[in-house]
């Protein structure tokens, strides 16, 4: 069933059951890099937005977006941003991302103070490709740099 479906707006789904519907280990991952590398807890957000409707999950540190993942059955997005100053070291470090990864940043417009990178997380060099942009955005704890 449908995630925006099978949880509307009226019910959260605790993070259990989020990780039971995506079902993928590079869901869990993620999820524990950014938990022990930024030292973070996940919070759930609802969005109504037409691209990709239902509750998500957000990371911030000290008020910075590092980014929102969307699941998916099986499967998940993760919403990267890269903004205006990190524009330059991302122009740097696209060449040695994957090349789905190079494809939606080449084929994503500046827009709204950024690019808004929807990268599907399929395979462990686009995982590797979220995790080294969000450490563009905010630098990981000295001792967990992946």
């Amino acid at each position: 069933m449908e995630w925006s479906i099978l949880y509307g707006s009226d019910n959260q789904p605790a993070f259990k059951q989020i990780d039971e519907y995506v079902n993928n280990e590079l869901w869990q991952g993620l999820n524990t890099y950014l938990q022990e590398a930024y030292d973070i807890f996940p919070k759930l957000s609802y969005s109504r937005c037409s691209m990709q409707p239902g509750w998500n999950v957000k990371y911030q540190k000290s008020g910075k977006s590092l980014c929102t993942l969307y699941p998916m059955q099986n499967s998940f997005i993760a919403l990267v941003v890269i903004g205006n100053k990190e524009a330059v070291e991302a122009d740097m470090l696209i060449p040695s991302c994957s090349e789905y990864t190079k494809t939606i940043y080449q084929n994503t417009a500046f827009s709204l103070g950024g690019r808004w990178l929807m990268l599907q997380v399929s395979e462990q060099s686009v995982l590797q490709d979220v995790i080294n942009l969000i450490q563009i955005r905010v630098k990981p704890k000295e001792n967990s740099k992946r």
